[in-house]
C-alpha cells in the first residue's frame, strides 16, 4: 500500500475515521466523521508522526522549525519532528505557542525554538475546518520575527465549501495568507480507498459521493 492508503487504514483501525450519520458543528449532516481525539497512545503518535514526515518528504518541503499551535498541535509537531529524524535523518527544531504570554522566568510567547529572522516554519495541525487556528497563529509568527511560513500540514482535507463562500478552508488559507496547505490525504483519497477495499464501508459510498457532490470543492 501507499503511505496514503496506510494512513487511511490507520485512521479506520484507530476509530478516528467512522461512517454513519453525523451532525457536524456546521449543522451539516455528514456520512463520515473524523475524531482525532481517538489518537490516545504512544503507538498512535509514533505512527501519526511518521505520516506527517512522509507528507513533508513527498512534497519536498523545507523546514527549520515545526510549529504546533496550542494545544492539539503540540504533540503533533513533536511526533513529526521525531519521525523526520528517525525515518529520514532530517533534524529540525520545533516550538509551540503559549495561550497566555509568560511574564516571568524566561518569559515569551513561545516554548521551544524561538522563531528568528529567516526561519522557514511549517505548521503542523490535525484537521482544518474553518481556518481559525491559522488566523490566530499567523500574526504571532510573523509579528515576532521576519519568518517565512513555508506550509501547513494537516491530516485530512475535507475539500468542503465554507459556510459563507465557495472556497474551502484550505483554499482560503492560500488566498488570505499565501500559505500552501498539504493534507496527508483528501476526502477523494478516502472514497477511493473505500472503492478499492482498503477499508470497509462500501455500503456508505453512495452517501459519501452525494455529500461530496453537495458540499465539495473541485480541488
Amino acid at each position: 500500500m501507499t503511505y496514503k492508503q496506510e494512513f487511511i487504514k490507520f485512521m479506520s483501525d484507530s476509530g478516528v475515521l467512522t461512517f454513519g450519520d453525523f451532525t457536524l458543528k456546521s449543522g451539516r449532516r455528514a456520512p463520515y466523521f473524523i475524531n482525532t481525539g481517538n489518537y490516545t497512545t504512544g503507538a498512535h503518535l509514533a505512527r501519526l508522526g511518521g505520516f506527517y514526515a512522509d507528507c513533508i518528504k513527498e512534497h519536498g518541503i523545507q523546514a527549520d522549525v515545526l510549529f504546533g499551535p496550542a494545544y492539539k498541535g503540540i504533540p503533533l509537531a513533536v511526533s513529526a519532528a521525531v519521525a523526520l529524524y528517525t525515518k529520514y535523518g532530517v533534524d529540525v527544531r520545533y516550538c509551540f505557542d503559549r495561550k497566555e504570554i509568560k511574564d516571568h522566568g524566561e518569559g515569551g510567547a513561545f516554548v521551544g525554538k524561538q522563531p528568528e529572522a529567516n526561519d522557514r516554519i511549517v505548521i503542523i495541525e490535525d484537521v482544518m475546518t474553518s481556518g481559525k487556528a491559522l488566523r490566530e497563529v499567523m500574526p504571532k509568527l510573523t509579528g515576532c520575527a521576519d519568518v517565512t511560513v513555508e506550509a501547513m500540514i494537516i491530516t485530512v482535507d475535507r475539500m468542503e465549501k465554507g459556510l459563507t463562500g465557495t472556497l474551502s478552508a484550505v483554499q482560503e488559507a492560500y488566498r488570505d495568507f499565501g500559505v500552501k496547505v498539504y493534507p496527508i490525504v483528501t476526502i477523494n483519497d478516502i472514497i477511493q480507498a473505500m472503492e478499492e477495499g482498503v477499508i470497509a464501508g462500501k455500503e456508505h459510498l453512495d452517501s459519501m459521493r452525494a455529500y461530496r457532490a453537495q458540499y465539495g470543492v473541485l480541488n
